[in-house]
């Protein structure tokens, strides 16, 4: 059963889809969902949903805000991730979820994957309503990845290309925009790699849009440092051993290693986008589900005053 929904999240409109188990009554526990860099919620989100649901768990599935069907915030151009402004969200979608008869407000998990991956784990060490928390192929490092991934001789072309974009916007001129993958691996993108190129691009036509603002892709951003202040919230990371993208293994290894218990790591085969399809699509969904029933599966009965 899934159900078109609309939420407020301090004056700005996120739309997505609910999802119940059918035959089930009562308040059950329920999944919070979006997805990674530039995506919508199409963008193989449904799957996971449907394996979770069909365990019994109900999810709040989303577009972030700026993306997909859900609105933006006055005076905010579309197509800008802002990763608190996104952590937020998922704040508010909890919230949401907590309000609905249908969800057990005392048994919820949130659930992410690659950037959103990252967020999961800093919404589980700032907000004590979350039960239990997946991020797979997680973002970890937004300094490491632009090191890794950008030759440091262009380094500074890019800080510069940021700074002068920041002006031109004070001058209210229209923010500057970068794809997010491309065909030719020399011409500027997010994620210049032909695995990043075929997963996206299958994706053109429709509500995901091949560009971000450069503010975007600022640096500042480093999700693993939130890691250790996760606990006592249950943690679930699912590495790809073969990422290339985001984070590869090593580094989402080194930051696994700086939360405490208790947590699972758990490795799939195959690099960062495999996760959503054929045999590391069973293995990372299995993995997720079997966590949040794991631990959001019996009802918390306070304590005795």
């Amino acid at each position: 059963m899934r159900e078109d929904i609309e939420f407020d999240a301090e004056g700005v409109t996120l739309r997505g889809w609910f999802y119940k188990p059918e035959g089930v009554s009562g308040e059950l526990p329920c999944v919070i969902m979006t997805h990674g860099f530039s995506c919508t919620k199409e963008m193989g989100l449904e799957p996971y949903a449907e394996a979770f649901t069909a365990a019994g768990l109900a999810c709040v599935v989303y577009d972030n805000r700026g993306f997909g069907a859900s609105d933006t915030a006055p005076g905010k151009p579309r197509q800008e991730i802002d990763p608190w402004d996104q952590i937020r969200d998922y704040q508010h979608a909890i919230t949401y979820a907590q309000a609905r008869p249908d969800v057990d407000a005392s048994r919820i998990g949130v659930w992410g994957s690659s950037y959103s991956g990252g967020n999961a784990f800093v919404v589980a060490a700032i907000d004590r309503r979350v039960k239990a928390v997946c991020g797979q192929v997680p973002a970890v490092s937004g300094r490491r990845a632009f090191e890794a991934g950008v030759p440091e001789e262009f380094w500074q072309a890019a800080w510069d290309g940021q700074a002068a974009d920041r002006l031109a916007r004070a001058r209210g001129e229209a923010p500057a925009m970068i794809p997010v993958v491309t065909a030719d691996p020399t011409q500027p993108a997010v994620m210049p790699t032909p695995d990043a190129y075929e997963f996206f691009s299958a994706y053109e036509g429709t509500a995901w849009r091949n560009e971000v603002t450069l503010r975007s892709t600022e640096l500042g951003y480093e999700a693993g440092e939130f890691l250790e202040f996760v606990a006592p919230t249950p943690l679930l990371m699912v590495v790809a051993e073969d990422d290339n993208i985001v984070t590869p293994a090593e580094w989402a290894k080194e930051a696994y290693d700086t939360a405490a218990e208790p947590k699972r790591l758990v490795s799939i085969p195959g690099g960062h986008f495999d996760a959503y399809t054929g045999h590391p699509f069973e293995l990372s969904s299995g993995a997720a589900r079997d966590w949040f029933l794991e631990h959001l599966a019996q009802k918390v009965v306070p304590a005795p005053a």
